[in-house]
């Protein structure tokens, strides 16, 4: 299997699991599968961002919006509060072996291209290293911005602790009005 045969696959799993995700999140009845089919639609964009060579990018999908704002979303969701009696009934009967089996499936596809793949589409896998490709590695970001824009990031990083200190006080306040 080529390079680009290689690419093509990933880029099509990974597309069809954000729209699977998409979807989930709009036609679920209930908020807690519409938050995880949220997560999966995060973490296959994420990939997406991985095979395009946006490794911050896809690093910070992973940690902010999978992690952080993930939780935030279910903590609000808990809050809210899904007193909702579950049926325990399963309407899928051979729900577990179809997943069973497709994750045996993408295993095995995941180790054979790791064995047999001969694909260049991660900079660190490549023979030598294409200056070009590197433009969304973490060190390509963080050198000018720790460097030439240290400045602005700093100013930034600043604002945003005292947007966030204001936001306390005025919870405070309004808590003690009350």
């Amino acid at each position: 299997m080529g390079k680009r045969m290689v690419e093509t696959v990933i880029f099509v799993i990974a597309a069809l699991a954000a729209l699977a995700g998409a979807v989930t999140v709009v036609l679920a009845r209930n908020p807690i599968y519409s938050a995880v089919g949220l997560l999966g639609t995060l973490f296959s964009v994420a990939i997406l961002y991985v095979v395009q060579l946006a490794h911050l990018v896809a690093a910070v999908q992973v940690i902010v919006y999978a992690g952080a704002v993930m939780t935030l979303f279910l903590f609000v969701i808990m809050l809210i509060g899904v007193d909702k009696e579950e049926k325990r009934v399963e309407p899928l009967p051979r729900q577990r072996l179809w997943v069973g089996i497709l994750a045996g499936a993408v295993i095995l596809f995941a180790a054979g291209v790791a064995l047999f793949g001969e694909f260049v589409w991660v900079p660190a896998a490549a023979t030598a290293i294409d200056q070009e490709a590197t433009n969304g590695t973490i060190q390509a970001v963080a050198e000018p911005l720790f460097t030439d824009w240290v400045l602005a990031f700093e100013a930034t990083a600043l604002l945003l602790t005292i947007g966030a200190a204001g936001a306390v006080v005025l919870a405070q306040f309004k808590r003690k009005r009350a």
